[in-house]
C-alpha cells in the first residue's frame, strides 16, 4: 500500500464536521494596556494579608498529585456558604462553560435530535454547547423590553419538547431579572420531559435566587460560578439539583476536571466570603451611580441591570466601541449578537476611577 502525505485542506474537509468548519472561534481580545470593561470581572483583588496567606496555601499544594477526586472539602464549603439546600449535593466544573457543555452532551441522544432552548438574546455558550453536542438549539425572542415572552416560550416548549431550557437569572447580555412567576410557569411546563437550568452567574449582585426552591422542582438545576464573585482566574463553576440528575451528569464529568490550585484557592476564598460580598456591594453602589450618569447622556438608552454590568443603546455602537478602543478602553459591542441589540454596548461595572474613565471616553465618542 502506497502512503501519501495528505493536503491539509482536504484532511480538514474529510475529518472535521462541516458545521464546526463554518463556526468562528470564540474571540477574546488582547486586553494588555487597556481598561478592561468587557468581561464582567471583579476589579478588586483580595486584601494584601489574604493574598499572602493564599500564596502560602498555594505553595503548599501537592502539585505532584492529582486532586482528591471527591472534592469533598470544597463541596462542603460551597454547600455551607452559598445557600445550597440541606440534602442537596453539588457538581463542580471548569467554569460554568464546562457544566453547560456536560449537560448538553447528556441530553443529546444518538437516535434522535434533542432540543436545547433559551430565551434570546442569551449567553452564547448555550447555543454553542448545543451545537457541539449534536443537539438543535431553539432561541425564543424576548419581548422588546427584554422580559420573557411567556406565551411564546410555552408554545415553543409544546412544539419542540426541549430536553434543556436555560434561564439566566439575571440574563446576559441584557442584565435584567426575568419575572419569577414566568420562570416558574416555564419550569412547570417542562414537567417530566425537560430540565430547566437556572443560570445564576450574577447572583452575588442580583441578591435573588432560585437555589432555595430546588426542593419544589425536581426538574430544575441551579448553576453558578465563582468568576463574577471575584475569582474569574481560577475557573470554577458549580451546579446543584436533584441527586438523580447530578448522578447522570457526573458520569460525563472528566475525572480531576478541577485542578489542585483552583481547589485550594476556592476553599480559601470560601472561608472569606465576607470580603467578596463586600466587594460585590461596592460594585452594586457603583452600578447605580454609573447607570444614573449614563441615563443623563443625550442619545443614550440605559437598560435596568441586576448584574455587574450595564447594557445600553447608543447612536452608533461600532463608532463608539472603536473610539473607546482607541482610547484604551475595552467594552463589548453587542450589535452583532441579535437584531434586538442593534447599537447596544455592554460595560462592566468597575472601580470608581475606571468607571469615570469610561464615562469620560464615552462622552467624547458621542
Amino acid at each position: 500500500m502506497t502512503s501519501t502525505i495528505p493536503a491539509i485542506d482536504k484532511l480538514v474537509e474529510n475529518t472535521i464536521r462541516a458545521d464546526i468548519r463554518a463556526t468562528a472561534s470564540y474571540f477574546v481580545p488582547d486586553a494588555n494596556g487597556y481598561i478592561k470593561l468587557d468581561a464582567m470581572e471583579n476589579p478588586y483583588q483580595l486584601p494584601d494579608a489574604l493574598r499572602a496567606e493564599l500564596g502560602q496555601r498555594l505553595a503548599d499544594a501537592a502539585l505532584n498529585r492529582y486532586p482528591v477526586g471527591s472534592y469533598a472539602t470544597l463541596k462542603r464549603k460551597i454547600r455551607a456558604g452559598l445557600g445550597v439546600p440541606s440534602g442537596y449535593e453539588v457538581m463542580l466544573g471548569n467554569g460554568s462553560d464546562e457544566l453547560i457543555s456536560l449537560m448538553a452532551t447528556a441530553v443529546a441522544h444518538q437516535d434522535r435530535r434533542a432540543v436545547v432552548m433559551a430565551p434570546t438574546p442569551a449567553f452564547v455558550m448555550f447555543s454553542r454547547a448545543a451545537q457541539f453536542a449534536g443537539a438543535d438549539f431553539v432561541g425564543v425572542p424576548l419581548d422588546s423590553d427584554f422580559s420573557l415572552d411567556l406565551p411564546a416560550m410555552l408554545a415553543a416548549i409544546e412544539r419542540h419538547q426541549p430536553a434543556l431550557v436555560f434561564l439566566a437569572y439575571p440574563n446576559n447580555p441584557t442584565g435584567n431579572l426575568y419575572d419569577e412567576d414566568d420562570m416558574v410557569a416555564i419550569i412547570r411546563a417542562l414537567g417530566e420531559t425537560g430540565i430547566a437550568v437556572v443560570d445564576e452567574a450574577y447572583q452575588p449582585f442580583a441578591r435573588k435566587s432560585f437555589m432555595e426552591r430546588l426542593p419544589e422542582f425536581p426538574n430544575m438545576v441551579v448553576m453558578r460560578t465563582l468568576s463574577k464573585l471575584g475569582l474569574a482566574g481560577i475557573r470554577l463553576g458549580y451546579l446543584s439539583g436533584h441527586g438523580a440528575l447530578l448522578e447522570q451528569f457526573e458520569k460525563i464529568r472528566p475525572p480531576y476536571n478541577v485542578n489542585v490550585l483552583t481547589q485550594v484557592a476556592a476553599e480559601f476564598a470560601l472561608d472569606h466570603l465576607d470580603v467578596l460580598d463586600e466587594q460585590a456591594g461596592l460594585l452594586n453602589a457603583e452600578r447605580s451611580r454609573l447607570a444614573a450618569e449614563l441615563a443623563a447622556l443625550p442619545g443614550v438608552e440605559v437598560f435596568p441591570s441586576a448584574a455587574n454590568f450595564i447594557s445600553l443603546r447608543v447612536p452608533d455602537a461600532d463608532r463608539v466601541c472603536a473610539e473607546l478602543r482607541a482610547g484604551k478602553v475595552l467594552i463589548k459591542n453587542l450589535s452583532k449578537m441579535d437584531k434586538m441589540l442593534a447599537n447596544c454596548i455592554r460595560v462592566t461595572v468597575s472601580t470608581p476611577e475606571e468607571n469615570t474613565a469610561f464615562l469620560t471616553a464615552l462622552k467624547a465618542s458621542l
